[in-house]
């Protein structure tokens, strides 16, 4: 049993003392005068309240059709493999990491880096891709409120052909249409004439021979979401096009729910994380009822999880278990660092990180069952074994698969519909709470005077008018655009720069003290070699190897114009080049009388690093003070050997 630490002035989750205040003052900081108390931190009402919140970040529309597509496609139950060692090799430890570092500070994601003023610019960085990523995500709930919207609709307007689309259609309805979406042209002409029924079911102008010759039939639910919700171009050399009002109405929509929700801070989407966290797992238990009870759909959840053991060894099988567990997790974003700042010092963010990473890895499971039980009784009602042929990867999993399996149940298929958009838009709205909150908090921390309410405000307006670029008919090629340029390679570089300066500028020996000074518990081995040495390095070769495998970006198998790939690049560089012009910044702004002296000190931490309590801060120098005392013989190897093993 660890002792805890005897920590004057410590605080926990009820906000009592545990011990008397300290009596003495140390020498290397004045006590606070009389009359000019801290200011305090804005902080959860209740421990749990933290613990959903973070549920709600973690648990998203990733789960939802991300995980399902890429495990299928990487060896369906071979791979929880890689992704399980990858989520306790990589997931875990950078969840509890980052919980760790802005707990002891209370600090946002900016502000946490005062630990080493020279590489502020991460912070910086991340908060510039997590607002990219806020504009698109947004954009996505608002194709998400338009189908919530249509589910009401009777008949589901998916699941007819509409003459005006010009195109062979096959309706969502239709049973046993598999021959007529699979098969040959020349064989779907011979089965024409001798199937009226599913005549009846095609496009009026679309029916002949030849037209079938030049056009390869097409669900209603797929043209539906292409014609009806993307109204997508071809390509975008002539432009993007104007946005379509009912996805812009679906924007506003999201955007006045996000707002609503943080206006007050924390204590507003404290309580509302509570219905964000516990409402989704409802639906999702719901969907999973119907889906197991469904014709066909043990079909579609064994051949989700039957493995392919072959591709274990296979290199882009671990490179999609990092990014998936790495994205789905949301670390090294700075939500998780924003959200732990706001925690009371003392609280067990070792329990919380264990509890949200676990549960993230079995609601992807959990999905996955729901999504391709329900996949398995749609390849069943179409006339196919081929259930890998009814599976459209990404938002093709959400919006066009899942609406054409539901368009074929026989007994309400609206309320059924209703849930399933509806959970994916609580979902899309917890992410999204997490990601707007953390810029809110960068900002106000930054610039004090400006009120909660308002900085939410002006983020939402200034990125609804961002997002109206997204529900253009060239909406999907921008967003995957700033998706690749602004968010995977923007985090992916900026966080492997998190890890080496945590691990190694700070250091991993001074996190495990922070960690125990703060919690009153040692940080067993596991944590240190993962935070010293394997993290780092597993992210590292994920980097090299992406960028060695680097190919030019496209969208549906189109190329982007040659001023698309330079908007991509110029992002990429606007969130990456905050790292030196920040270690610029911070050596200008260091104490030191000559420029090395200065660099020296910019990668120090400041003289107020520490937690916010000053009593508990003066504590806590009083024990770096005696620390440094016992470390200064160590020499370059006694660093390391300490800074790894303790």
């Amino acid at each position: 049993m660890v002792t805890p630490h005897e920590n004057p002035a410590f605080i926990g989750d009820d906000g009592v003392n545990k011990s008397q205040d300290l009596n003495n003052h140390s020498n290397s900081e004045p006590p606070p005068k009389p009359g000019k108390p801290v200011k305090e931190r804005e902080q959860w009402g209740k421990g749990v309240e933290f613990l959903m919140s973070c549920i709600a970040m973690s648990v998203g529309l990733g789960n939802v059709w991300r995980f399902p597509f890429t495990a299928l496609d990487n060896g369906g139950g071979a791979f929880l493999i890689p992704y399980l060692v990858v989520l306790f090799l990589i997931g875990k430890p950078i969840y509890y990491l980052e919980m760790i570092i802005g707990q002891f500070s209370s600090r946002g994601s900016v502000k946490v880096f005062d630990l080493c003023p020279a590489m502020r610019g991460i912070g910086i960085g991340q908060v510039v891709s997590i607002s990219m990523v806020t504009t698109y995500y947004v954009a996505i709930m608002g194709m998400t409120t338009r189908y919530l919207f249509d589910s009401f609709r009777s008949p589901l307007p998916w699941s007819q052909c509409d003459d005006s689309w010009n195109a062979v259609c096959v309706a969502s309805n239709e049973k046993n249409t598999a021959d007529f979406l699979y098969n040959s042209a020349d064989n779907i002409s011979s089965k024409l004439v001798t199937n009226s029924s599913v005549l009846m079911s095609l496009n009026n102008v679309s029916t002949s021979a030849a037209a079938l010759q030049s056009a390869k039939p097409t669900s209603s639910a797929e043209l539906y979401f292409i014609n009806e919700v993307l109204r997508e171009k071809a390509n975008i050399n002539d432009g993007i096009g104007l946005p379509n009002w009912e996805l812009v109405l679906g924007l506003f929509v999201s955007w006045l729910c996000v707002f609503l929700i943080i206006f007050k801070g924390v204590k507003s989407s404290g309580k509302a994380s509570y219905f964000l966290a516990i409402f989704p797992y409802i639906i999702m238990a719901v969907l999973l009822i119907r889906a197991v009870t469904l014709p066909g759909s043990l079909d579609g959840i064994i051949y989700f999880i039957k493995p392919d053991w072959g591709k274990i060894l296979d290199p882009k099988v671990w490179y999609a278990a990092v990014t998936q567990c790495f994205y789905s997790l949301s670390v090294c974003f700075g939500n998780i660092i924003m959200y732990s700042s706001y925690n009371k010092f003392g609280h067990n963010v070792h329990r919380d990180a264990t509890i949200v990473t676990g549960l993230d890895t079995c609601t992807s499971l959990l999905a996955g069952f729901t999504i391709f039980g329900i996949l398995g009784h749609l390849a069943h009602e179409i006339g196919t074994d081929d259930i890998g042929s009814v599976v459209k990867g990404g938002a093709g999993l959400a919006f066009i698969s899942y609406p054409d399996a539901i368009a074929k149940f026989q007994s309400l298929p609206q309320i059924f519909s209703v849930l399933f958009f509806l959970m994916l838009f609580v979902l899309g709205i917890g992410s999204n709470i997490a990601m707007t909150s953390c810029t809110v908090t960068a900002i106000r921390d930054n610039f004090p005077k400006i009120k909660q309410w308002q900085c939410a405000l002006g983020i939402a307006v200034f990125s609804f008018c961002v997002g109206l670029a997204y529900v253009t008919p060239g909406g999907q090629f921008i967003l995957t655009l700033v998706d690749y340029f602004g968010a995977s390679m923007i985090a992916l570089i900026l966080g492997i720069a998190e890890l080496y300066v945590l691990g190694w500028v700070y250091g991993v020996d001074r996190l495990c003290r922070d960690a125990e000074f703060m919690m009153g518990r040692k940080v067993g081995p596991y944590w240190r070699w993962c935070w010293a040495v394997v993290t780092p390095l597993i992210m590292t070769a994920i980097l090299v190897y992406f960028l060695s495998t680097y190919t030019p970006l496209t969208y549906n198998n189109v190329t982007y114009p040659n001023w698309a790939y330079a908007i991509g690049w110029t992002i990429t560089c606007f969130g990456v080049l905050q790292l030196p012009i920040w270690i610029v910044v911070g050596a200008i702004r260091a104490p030191g009388s000559t420029w090395s002296e200065k660099l020296r000190n910019a990668f120090k931490p400041k003289h107020d690093w520490g937690p916010r309590d000053p009593l508990l801060r003066e504590q806590y120098n009083k024990e770096l003070a005696n620390e440094a005392i016992a470390n200064q013989n160590l020499g370059c190897w006694g660093y390391i050997k300490k800074n790894i093993m303790g």
